[in-house]
């Protein structure tokens, strides 16, 4: 067996990215190299090279892995049969949960703040944001605008992002999200009950 076959076989991508995402969370992007990555791993840095050019690869993959799972949350819901004024409450309430339950992956998606990593990350915030947004603009039956829309989801990134350092998980303030959620669609849905 070649070596790089057998690297291939130990050494996954998963498995680089799930320490890549830890260390990225603890340390910051800037402040993790790809020989840290392999030295966690018990690995030579050339086995990371294996499988991703350099760091800015390795941190695309995971985004784009996160926002595929954001997706098919979204989707789920988008798919159930429910009235309008559930499902886009539910959407909201699904986008709440996701950022509460994978708090780290959240915060590589939305939060890191450094030039190379937001070169990186181009389409796939703008696809999760255009089915966010279009579902929400169907639902209300176009009611909600532009800035309806936009104004929602920075109202609930912005209840992610204060809830997303804390220690309390999404069970902890669903009741508190449920309100919010409540409060920041009335003005799109009312009259549609």
């Amino acid at each position: 067996m070649s070596p790089r076959k057998q690297v291939q076989e130990e050494l996954s991508r998963e498995r680089i990215m799930d320490v890549a995402h830890e260390l990225f969370v603890q340390k910051g992007y800037q402040h993790v190299s790809m020989r840290q990555i392999a030295k966690e791993l018990e690995y030579s840095h050339g086995a990371i090279y294996y499988h991703f050019k350099n760091k800015a690869d390795l941190f695309y993959a995971m985004v784009v892995q996160d926002f595929e799972m954001l997706n098919r949350v979204l989707e789920q819901i988008i798919n159930l049969d429910l009235p309008p004024v559930e499902k886009i409450k539910k959407i909201l309430i699904g986008y709440i949960e996701f950022g509460l339950t994978h708090k780290s992956q959240y915060e590589m998606m939305f939060l890191i703040n450094d030039e190379e990593v937001k070169s990186c990350i181009q389409n796939e915030p703008l696809e999760s944001y255009g089915m966010f947004a279009n579902a929400l603009s169907s639902l209300s039956n176009h009611k909600a605008s532009i800035q309806d829309i936009w104004s929602i989801f920075l109202s609930i990134h912005g209840f992610v992002t204060h809830y997303c350092r804390s220690k309390q998980t999404f069970e902890d303030v669903e009741g508190l999200a449920v309100s919010h959620v409540e409060f920041i669609v009335k003005p799109i849905i009312e009259g549609k009950e």
